[in-house]
């Protein structure tokens, strides 16, 4: 075995060896493929797995992977045959819910370029899937480049590919540990000597949190069994000629979370319908034993409901599904998380351990290349943040979190999701000091990084004026996670004022002696301005990609705070601190917890907080994006800017959070006489959007630049800063192919959720980011990317919802106070 390669990558399973192939791809193959299992059926999840890819996904990143998995798989062959089999993929419906979802899935394909799509009656589904009786469903979705694959071979057509390449494979090696010096690796222990090397890059599947913990790193992904059965033989598909491996459709039964594949004269069903049945760390086998290690004992009883319910969608199955051979029944394991997502990119503690862990046959060959392009190049082709290894907040990597989660995304694996959808458990884990006090007032709560957040109030009930808003009536899906409060909240903070908990904003003090150079360096827009200065700006990637965006306040001459989104609160540390050099003498300390937050917003706010500080908070002592102390009542010091992202006069107020319940108190009884509310999360989104403000994950990311999201304002080009070089060629170029454009649909009443596909002249053009009912402006608010000729003021385009078109205009943002007055008053 060699002593040093420049990577190694540990696993040899589909995602490992489709890294080793992408590495050599991109010009390296000074690389070393670790496998403590046999080359190449290794005993992990690819082993055993069906091979089945549904490419559709809600995630328009993973729903790309899969069909980049797709088209390398069918670029593949192994002595001359085929390893991958475009079949087609068929998403049966039993209930009208279904039925509905299925044309919400259409959209989602046709957002984000899955091709051919169509949704079929049962008797044009049965033409396609012949066992299947047409008389058991209501119809299905169908995806002609969906299919199935033969795993284990595509693992080995892809390692010849690495190793015709220079790469070496070597199995049977168990790894032991790690040599990490000054906080990066340096080496690999294993049970066959040590390998020195630059960078790591753990694929170890099921195996992964024990390989993880011996550098330290958190890998928060559960193994959970699933039941496969490979029937016997089907007398309808007994005596076919030539290549019978698969020919036809795979078939997933959602309703009752079960799939089917035919595979030469029988066919596999598969079972997710059982309660999770956890296989810990400790419970996985070693390579070596009769059985593979991620396979465990059939268990019968959990596939007596499946059986069943198969034999009614398949007749031709009745009989043939408790095969005599042990080895066509199996509990078999894959990999679960807490929020359903990979697990990729540098560990943000041990510097060059990459890591690729949570992906499945349908993501494998994708997102290994976009793993090791984020590795060797500096950023990944697509935008990540859904699968970002530093997503994870400490309590989201515990075993108890971990467990509870990873075992609910598995109940959930096939189930309807709604966007706002809240987890069942666990549930209050953090509370903010005003907690009991939103419980008074009616409080409905979501969960966001753990916090219990308002989304409303009941209290705000009697503002909705009965049904008299037309906005007041949503029903169906459009009403689920929402209440006419949420409206009654957004009029009454644009028409008085509002008391909104931002406690869950992430907040860092950024300090020392070359924090503004390493600021400069990092962010786009200028941060060297007075104390007191407030700038918004965003941190680019080489490509000129956004990849976060925050506030950056200057305190003291070298001492800044740093205010960004919770939910990407801990990717955003990370990144963070990961563009530090060496020399720097900067250093980054977490206040969230120990800080409490407050929005008071609303052309009020200068009112209530007069009464209750000694501060002049004219526009001519404290102007808008300035930020200084000041008191509430006995609560001080509280550090207030001023700025809103309700698009309205108004402070954010920090201040120890220990007096937080005092500081809510004191306001709430000065705002009584000017009509004080407090207002919750459904407000706080469409205040924002009506204001054209965009948000992180969802409008902007890595692949688009702030050009294109018309953020050009906070872009400083008299500096230097990451990206500057692309963001210049870009520029020089004519300007961005696609701009972030707002659209209002023409119909007064519609409503729509996002993701949903943009048409204009017969053709999808792009997709939704953000959409919400603009409660001012009195008309539903869509945000898209939109061809440069196309976002133009007037530009009809339609909005595909539920598989109807709603007609939209391009128009001007933002829609509310263009020209930013209410802020500056």
């Amino acid at each position: 075995m060699l002593d040093r390669a420049q990577t190694v990558v540990i696993g040899a399973g589909i995602v490992g060896v489709s890294a080793a192939y992408h590495l050599t791809e991109l010009g390296v193959t000074d690389v070393l493929v670790l496998e403590q299992g046999p080359l190449f059926e290794t005993g992990g999840s690819t082993s055993h797995a069906p091979g089945i890819i549904f490419q559709t996904n809600g995630s328009r990143t993973m729903c790309r992977i899969a069909q980049d998995s797709v088209a390398l798989y069918d670029s593949l062959e192994l002595d001359g045959e085929r390893v991958w089999y475009g079949v087609g993929g068929l998403e049966v419906a039993t209930t009208v819910e279904r039925m509905q979802e299925l044309r919400r899935r259409q959209g989602f394909a046709r957002s984000y370029g899955i091709e051919g799509t169509e949704l079929l009656s049962p008797a044009e589904t049965a033409d396609r899937s012949p066992l299947l009786d047409p008389s058991s469903i209501l119809g299905a979705y169908w995806v002609p480049s969906d299919g199935a694959g033969k795993g284990v071979k595509i693992v080995e057509a892809l390692a010849r590919k690495a190793q015709a390449a220079g790469v070496g494979f070597e199995g049977g090696v168990t790894v032991t540990g790690f040599d990490i010096r000054a906080g990066r690796v340096h080496g690999v222990q294993t049970d066959r000597g040590s390998v020195a090397c630059e960078r790591v890059l753990l694929c170890a599947g099921i195996w992964g949190p024990t390989v993880g913990a011996l550098a330290g790193v958190p890998i928060p992904l559960v193994a959970v069994q699933h039941q496969l059965v490979w029937t016997d033989p089907i007398p309808e598909l007994v005596g076919v000629d030539g290549d019978t491996w698969a020919r036809q459709p795979v078939v997933r039964h959602q309703d009752m979370s079960l799939y089917f594949r035919q595979r030469e004269d029988h066919f596999g069903v598969g079972n997710y319908r059982h309660e999770p049945i956890v296989t810990p760390q400790a419970g996985i086998r070693a390579p070596g034993g009769s059985m593979q290690p991620s396979l465990m004992p059939f268990t019968p009883g959990d596939f007596d409901l499946c059986e069943t319910e198969a034999a009614r969608m398949f007749p031709a199955l009745a009989g043939h599904m408790r095969p005599s051979d042990p080895a066509r029944t199996l509990n078999g394991m894959f990999s679960f998380t807490p929020d359903a997502g990979s697990i990729v990119g540098e560990s943000a503690s041990v510097r060059g351990f990459w890591v690729c862990e949570a992906v499945w046959v349908t993501h494998a060959g994708g997102m290994a290349r976009q793993a090791v392009e984020w590795m060797v190049e500096g950023s990944p082709g697509y935008d990540l943040a859904e699968a970002d290894a530093n997503r994870f907040y400490p309590f989201q990597t515990s075993a108890p979190y971990v467990l509870e989660r990873g075992k609910q995304q598995y109940r959930e694996v096939y189930d309807i999701i709604h966007p706002l959808q809240q987890p069942s458990k666990p549930r209050g884990l953090k509370l903010t000091p005003f907690y009991q006090r939103h419980q008074v007032l009616g409080a409905e709560f979501f969960q966001g990084a753990g916090w219990e957040r308002p989304q409303w109030f009941a209290a705000n009930r009697e503002l909705v004026g009965g049904v008299t808003h037309e906005w007041a009536r949503r029903s169906g899906w459009a009403a689920r996670g929402w209440s006419p409060e949420v409206g009654a909240e957004h009029l009454a903070t644009r028409e008085a004022v509002a008391l909104f908990d931002i406690t869950p904003f992430a907040k860092f003090d950024v300090t020392g002696p070359d924090a503004l150079a390493y600021l400069e360096r990092v962010f786009a827009n200028r941060i060297d301005r007075p104390v007191g200065s407030v700038v918004y700006t965003a941190a680019l990637t080489r490509r000129g990609g956004i990849r976060l965006d925050l506030t950056v306040t200057r305190k003291d001459r070298n001492r800044f705070r740093v205010v960004t989104g919770g939910g990407s609160g801990h990717h955003d540390e990370a990144f963070l601190r990961s563009q530090i050099r060496d020399e720097e003498r900067v250093r980054i300390t977490v206040r969230t917890g120990s800080l409490f937050a407050l929005g008071l917003w609303g052309p009020r706010a200068r009112e209530v907080l007069s009464a209750v500080t000694d501060v002049d908070l004219s526009n001519e002592a404290f102007p808008y994006l300035t930020a200084r102390y000041l008191s509430i009542g006995e609560v001080t010091p509280v550090w207030a800017q001023r700025i809103s992202y309700a698009g309205e006069l108004g402070w954010e107020l920090y201040g120890q959070i220990a007096m937080g319940q005092r500081a809510w108190d004191v306001l709430w009884e000065a705002g009584r006489e000017h009509g004080l509310i407090a207002a919750g999360g459904g407000a706080f989104d469409s205040l924002r959007l009506e204001k054209g403000y965009r948000l992180w994950a969802q409008d902007i990311d890595t692949e688009h630049d702030p050009l294109a999201a018309g953020l050009g304002f906070a872009v400083r080009w008299d500096k230097d800063f990451t990206g500057k070089a692309a963001l210049e060629a870009i520029r020089d170029a004519g300007g961005p192919a696609q701009r972030l454009s707002c659209l209002t649909l023409d119909d007064d009443r519609a409503v729509v959720m996002g993701k949903e596909p943009l048409w204009h002249d017969g053709r999808v053009v792009s997709y939704v980011t953000s959409a919400a009912y603009g409660y001012s402006i009195g008309r539903g608010i869509v945000y898209g990317y939109l061809p440069a000729e196309l976002a133009a003021e007037g530009t009809p385009i339609e909005v595909e919802y539920f598989g109807e078109r709603l007609a939209a205009t391009v128009t001007n943002d933002p829609l509310w106070d263009p020209k930013g007055e209410r802020q500056k008053v």
